[in-house]
């Protein structure tokens, strides 16, 4: 039923989608958050942009894989800003019963004693060529169902430990059973962070309940999964004491648990059990995959670079100038290299109409009126402590003499604070100081509610693309590679990606040394860039232009998930499929 090892070279080489029926699906990509499309608001920044990107490859690729994630009915949340910077977050809610369609089965999970039901409405990916990734987006909230556990799918990211505990039961576990109730026969199951890292529990379960030996069912589980880590940050690790993990799972299962070693000093870490029981574990960029296997000395940590879904990244004039001269870059981004032969001129004109049209959008939501002859920095990430989205008001007056006598200069930030992360809601707070004491010489903007939506503009639209986490916690980053495939440079921390994309002054430019962590000095390598790129971006429009080009010709060819998703299919899931050739059951 499911592909042999050979049909993978027809997938990496885009096989016609009706070479794979529906229900042959080998691979099973898990994930907290899951980005389909801005309208839905199943994600909260980068890992579920990342995820929704994947899924998108996937079926450009014709990979045979389904997605599983939790429907999150009241999403992560809206955000709002008063007048001095302080977020509010209210509930972002939609009804999956107006969008999508319900699987056919519904299975049932024991959380803290209780028979929770479990059923999934289904979204389908479609690839550029027809071909479709199914999505199934779990859910709780069913009349059957205690009223507690009908909230347990509802919010992305919220509420307590215990609460975090049952949703990546309900995803890990009841996601297995769904696909195993859908007729799914399922090689590869990856784990995207360590969320879903329940599911080995579920599959542990299955290989026993089969008659195999403990130590074999290990095994056989292990040659199952697959695991990417996105996070270096310590906070980004979900760990859990064993007294909840055997209230809400069971005394059964945490005794299991407790025999697969996946207590350690009594705690339960997802990430330790996912790199434990994975054949195949990676980080999100080759200098992340080297910090992760320092944190984890005794784990064999490979690195896959994260990309960008182009098609859903290009803005509507790139798209349509890609179209004119690079007619195939749709099917296959490798034809964006190609850009190194398209005019400055054409990137210009380009280039003008998306900031244009985010200078439009600003105008529209805040009121603030931005010139679209001025140079425009743009900043859009979480807003946390690590990313340092104030570093550039580090020297205010530094900051306002280069505005002064290189050129002006106009910033637009976006981004939310976590709900309880109050550091990160001070930042944006500094920002909104930080933009008043600047007003004569600096404009800024803070654009609220940062979506999918909001970043299609904002990311195309600037002139420059800025990047300041403290090294070495960037594990990949790709709002920058989304920057560079709309011909916008990037100014960044030398970590995650932009270690392998920066090429000074081709692609872009570099704040700090690559190979330190002293970042005491980040703030002025960050304005001692800056005193070239103004007078550049005023004074030699046409070397700006070509610096645009071959942020396109050398970065977004590379640096996206057809690539990306290519990788995964060579080196991870093709090492599940040739082990599962002579198995004589999946799951």
């Amino acid at each position: 039923m499911s592909p042999g090892p050979s049909n993978h070279v027809a997938l990496v080489e885009h096989a016609d989608a009706t070479s794979h029926a529906f229900e042959t699906r080998s691979i099973a990509y898990f994930s907290m958050e899951i980005a389909l499309e801005p309208a839905l608001p199943t994600y909260s920044g980068g890992l579920g942009i990342l995820a929704g990107d994947t899924l998108r490859a996937a079926a450009d690729l014709s990979v045979p894989m389904a997605g599983v994630s939790l429907v999150h009915r009241h999403g992560y949340f809206r955000q709002t800003l008063n007048d001095d910077g302080s977020q509010s977050e209210h509930p972002d809610t939609w009804q999956p019963e107006q969008r999508l369609e319900l699987a056919g089965s519904t299975v049932t999970l024991s959380i803290a004693g209780r028979d929770v039901h479990v059923r999934a409405w289904i979204y389908r990916v479609r690839g550029v060529s027809g071909y479709e990734v199914p999505v199934y987006l779990l859910d709780t909230d069913l009349p059957e169902n205690d009223p507690q556990d009908r909230t347990l799918t509802d919010s992305l990211y919220a509420g307590d430990a215990r609460l975090r505990l049952a949703q990546e039961a309900v995803l890990g576990m009841a996601g297995v059973q769904l696909l195993r109730s859908a007729g799914y026969r399922i090689d590869t199951y990856h784990l995207n962070e360590g969320h879903s890292a329940l599911l080995v529990l579920s599959l542990l379960e299955a290989e026993l309940a089969e008659g195999c030996a403990f130590s074999e069912s290990l095994e056989a589980v292990r040659a199952r999964c697959v695991f990417t880590t996105h996070t270096p940050v310590a906070a980004g690790h979900d760990r859990f004491p064993e007294g909840l993990v055997r209230e809400v799972l069971g005394d059964q299962r945490a005794d299991l648990l407790r025999a697969a070693g996946a207590f350690d000093s009594g705690e339960l870490n997802m990430t330790d059990l996912a790199l434990r029981y994975s054949r195949y574990a990676n980080g999100v960029a080759m200098r992340h995959g080297e910090v992760s296997r320092k944190m984890f000395p005794d784990r064999e940590v490979r690195a896959i670079t994260n990309g960008i879904h182009a098609a859903t990244w290009a803005a509507p004039a790139f798209a349509e100038l890609f179209d004119r001269h690079l007619p195939e870059w749709r099917r296959d981004n490798l034809f964006l290299r190609y850009a190194e032969g398209i005019a400055t001129d054409e990137i210009g004109a380009a280039h003008r109409a998306a900031k244009i049209a985010l200078l439009a959008l600003i105008e529209a939501r805040s009121g603030v009126v931005l010139l679209p002859d001025v140079l425009t920095i743009g900043f859009a990430r979480r807003a946390t402590g690590y990313k340092r989205a104030n570093l550039i008001f580090d020297d205010v007056a530094r900051l306002a003499r280069i505005a002064q006598h290189a050129g002006p200069i106009q910033i637009v930030y976006g981004g939310k604070a976590h709900p309880s992360d109050e550091p990160g809601k001070a930042i944006i707070q500094s920002i909104f100081r930080a933009a008043r004491d600047l007003r004569d010489d600096v404009r800024v903007v803070y654009l609220e509610n940062y979506d999918m939506a909001l970043a299609q503009y904002l990311v195309p639209g600037v002139d420059l693309w800025l990047n300041t986490p403290e090294r070495p916690l960037e594990a990949s980053g790709t709002s920058g590679m989304k920057a560079a495939l709309n011909g916008v440079p990037s100014l960044s921390v030398l970590d995650g990606w932009w270690v392998e994309g920066c090429i000074p002054g081709v692609t872009g430019w570099s704040i700090g040394e690559p190979d330190t962590l002293d970042a005491s000095n980040d703030a002025r390598s960050l304005y001692d860039a800056l005193d070239t790129i103004v007078p550049l971006f005023y004074g030699s429009p046409e070397k700006y232009a070509q610096i645009m080009r071959s942020s396109i010709a050398l970065n977004a060819s590379f640096f996206n998930t057809q690539r990306m998703v290519t990788q995964y299919v060579r080196n991870a899931y093709a090492a599940g499929e040739r082990r599962s050739a002579g198995s004589t059951h999946g799951l």
